[in-house]
């Protein structure tokens, strides 16, 4: 047995790609969330009434010490209770102002985060399978969850904090250099330190934080892993080896963590150093000027008040620094799906007005010249043209790996051919709207996906208007009415989490139930009746032989049945057409590649 895979290289410790600066990731991502900017400058106006209370306070301590306890007729007790009235009411609107602020940023940011959780969600849907298959599903899961998380943390709570501080650090420089611009420059001057490292820490911040933002996505993509795989798990007693594959990429995160905290734990107490230097800078040179007539008492003991009120902005940016790091990572995730362009687009989205709708009627299928391969692969598919009339059911088969489901996701565009073209009714089918194209074909695959929803649910999916009735209808023209009365509540039984409380089969049926009731012009079967028991299998194909007729098919065939019941067969071998007729002539050509396949499989059902 192979051993356990282990971490990418991002995760085992190699140097991540130099990320995008944070201040260009922020200013990138407000632009694609408008909703942040909405009420912008009234949310900075509450900050600024919220932070002169702040500012106030300091002033009115000044002017009740100099003018009401030290006045010159000695203590005015009118003055200090004038004082006190004031710092109440300043005290009272901050809180108030505070209050309304963070409302408004609360509401603001949950908005607009929505929206981007959404937006992201639905750019990682539109991404074609390949882009989907080159990541691992939970760093995709991560990037609309954890990520945008993190995001809505700083948002909420830094961004009040950092918004509340830089306005409370304006207004407190203001004040001070009012009082005295010497004890300003002090401050200034003890700072200025700590000022210049922290550009340094930040850039190291962003690149730690981004490694962490990458192992939480491949820790989640580990879990996920674990718990759909449980059953071949156990099966294999491999239990020790997933747990220490868990606990690898726990470690993971926890290192990169480690390492981004102690970053910021450094920075924390830079300020803490900077904070005690201001302060002992200031009582010095403050109590030289006041001895020498320049700074009284009053103006003293507020200009240390606004020292406080100018350190506290200051450590708390530092602190907040390790969040809005954070945050810029996960954004800076985000704004990096949300640039991967699709490969498959709907035509309107890629030029709008560019896509048609395709024509009313049977549709009929060409293939031109068409080759795909799989990036830094060789051509799976390779000058494949072919042509289907309208009402034909075809069905395709060949060895395993011969390209037959290839041609079904073509077919249904799920991946667009590396050269030549499919058309559909005539029309370039890169040029179909998603929506029509959507409407007019279906396709069946082979592992009938179900949602945790009931039967119904999942049959809806095909059709989102019938009634109950008429899902049960559908089960009982498709023979099924007897499997659909065993089940416990009918069409409102539920299916559980991807389907699995029903079988294999079971599953099967319902995914080609919600086919059927979708009512196609053109039906893709990607061996849609290969996991079903002989007995239902030959249910379905006379049922599937009623929703064919009248229809184009193209049927991806594992039992060599479904060919026997087409009008005509494909045989793909090698990535390549190898015959083509019907099955009665085929299968006399004695040595050619369907007449080996039929042979056996007619050994294999014996």
């Amino acid at each position: 047995m192979t051993a356990v895979a282990t971490a990418p290289d991002s995760v085992a410790g190699s140097a991540p790609e130099r990320p995008e600066g944070a201040w260009a990731t922020l200013v990138r991502g407000l632009r694609l969330s408008p909703e942040l900017r909405d009420g912008l400058a009234g949310t900075i106006a509450l900050a600024v009434l919220a932070t002169a209370g702040r500012i106030v306070v300091p002033v009115l301590v000044q002017q009740t010490i100099d003018t009401g306890i030290r006045g010159r007729t000695g203590p005015d007790i009118g003055r200090i209770g004038l004082m006190v009235g004031v710092g109440a009411v300043a005290v009272a609107l901050t809180a108030l102002c505070a209050s309304a602020m963070n409302v408004r940023l609360y509401r603001i940011s949950e908005t607009a985060l929505a929206a981007l959780r959404t937006r992201a969600f639905r750019h990682i849907h539109d991404l074609s399978m390949l882009h989907q298959q080159a990541e691992r599903r939970g760093a995709l899961v991560s990037r609309v969850t954890s990520d945008v998380d993190q995001i809505s943390q700083f948002v909420q709570f830094g961004g009040i904090i950092l918004l509340v501080s830089f306005c409370q650090l304006v207004l407190a420089t203001a004040v001070m250099l009012w009082y005295s611009w010497p004890l300003t420059i002090v401050v200034y001057l003890a700072f200025a330190p700590l000022i210049l490292a922290m550009r340094l820490v930040q850039k190291r911040l962003s690149v730690a934080y981004t490694a962490s933002r990458e192992r939480v996505g491949y820790l989640l993509g580990s879990v996920a892993e674990s718990v759909v795989g449980a059953p071949v798990i156990r099966a294999h007693g491999i239990q020790d080896r997933t747990a220490e594959r868990i606990d690898t990429a726990i470690e993971s995160y926890r290192s990169a963590q480690a390492k981004a905290l102690r970053l910021s734990v450094t920075a924390f107490s830079g300020g803490e150093i900077a904070a005690g230097l201001a302060n002992a800078g200031v009582v010095v040179l403050g109590v030289l000027l006041g001895l020498g007539g320049g700074l009284t008492v009053g103006q003293l003991t507020a200009f240390l008040f606004l020292v406080a009120l100018f350190v506290q902005p200051v450590q708390i940016s530092t602190e907040m620094l390790n969040e809005g790091q954070n945050a810029i990572a996960g954004w800076r995730r985000i704004l990096a799906i949300l640039d991967t362009r699709p490969d498959v687009a709907d035509p309107d989205i890629a030029v709008p007005g560019s896509g048609h709708d395709l024509p009313p009627g049977p549709i009929g299928v060409t293939f031109r010249g068409v080759r795909f391969a799989y990036p830094t692969g060789p051509d799976v598919l390779s000058d494949i043209d072919l042509e289907i009339p309208p009402r034909t059911r075809v069905a395709i088969v060949g060895e395993t790996g011969s390209g037959k489901t290839t041609l079904a996701k073509l077919l249904t565009r799920l991946m667009d051919p590396s050269g030549g073209e499919v058309l559909l009714s005539g029309q370039p089918l890169r040029r179909i709207r998603f929506a029509s194209l959507r409407s007019r074909v279906v396709m069946v695959p082979q592992d009938g996906f179900l949602f945790d929803a009931t039967v119904a649910g999942n049959v809806r999916f095909g059709s989102p208007g019938a009634a109950d009735e008429e899902i049960e209808l559908a089960f009982t023209e498709l023979g099924l009415a007897d499997w659909l009365e065993s089940l416990p509540a009918g069409v409102h039984t539920p299916v559980g989490e991807r389907g699995e409380s029903l079988s294999v089969g079971e599953r099967q049926l319902v995914a080609i139930a919600r086919a059927y009731l979708a009512d196609p012009d053109l039906l893709v079967l990607d061996e849609a009746t290969s996991a079903v028991d002989p007995a239902t299998e030959v249910r379905l194909q006379r049922a599937l032989d009623s929703l064919t007729r009248g229809r184009t098919t193209v049927a991806i065939a594992h039992r060599l049945s479904t060919a026997e019941a087409a009008d005509e067969v494909i045989v793909v071998d090698a990535g390549r057409i190898a015959q083509r007729g019907p099955h009665a002539e085929l299968v006399t050509q004695e040595g050619s590649p369907y007449a080996g396949l039929h042979a056996s499989w007619v050994s294999q059902t014996r």
